[in-house]
């Protein structure tokens, strides 16, 4: 679209865009947060994972990641050699058991706080009204309910 004076209008209006924009922002304001964790985005995925599904197997983690499991083979060599998480099988042959260890469930905790601190900077009381919504509406259709009965209560 171009407007009288040949400069390009406003692109139309696309929910694949504002979200991809969206999530743009939220990525890069989270990986500035979380690095002085020494933590990324995808690490604190997996320690996510891991945390909330005990036992969960190396081809689980992938699955869960939408990463290969030779990708998270790497990712989890790399958090055992941090000391983030141990393997307690970790035998040639043997279903792998992947748990946090203490070290790990302090960092995930410390990275909660992180995200909690991004969620509000971004989507809370003091934040753009129209980022507010979207974030009110996002909670909502994981919830199972409508942002109206949420603001409703």
């Amino acid at each position: 679209m171009t407007t009288e004076n040949a400069r390009p209008g406003p692109p139309a209006i696309s929910t694949s865009i504002i979200v991809l924009t969206l999530a743009r922002m939220v990525e890069t304001e989270l990986g500035a947060a979380l690095a002085p964790l020494d933590l990324t985005i995808a690490r604190l995925g997996l320690l996510g994972h891991i945390s909330g599904v005990p036992g969960a197997s190396f081809s689980d983690l992938a699955r869960m990641s939408g990463i290969s499991v030779q990708s998270v083979h790497t990712a989890v060599k790399a958090l055992v050699a941090a000391g983030l998480v141990r393997d307690r099988t970790a035998r040639a042959g043997s279903a792998s058991t992947i748990e946090l260890t203490p070290k790990g469930s302090r960092l995930l905790r410390k990275a909660e706080g992180v995200v909690a601190e991004v969620d509000e900077r971004l989507f809370g009381a003091e934040a753009d009204p129209i980022r507010r919504q979207i974030g009110a509406a996002i909670l909502a259709a994981f919830a199972g309910e409508s942002p109206e009965s949420r603001t409703a209560r």
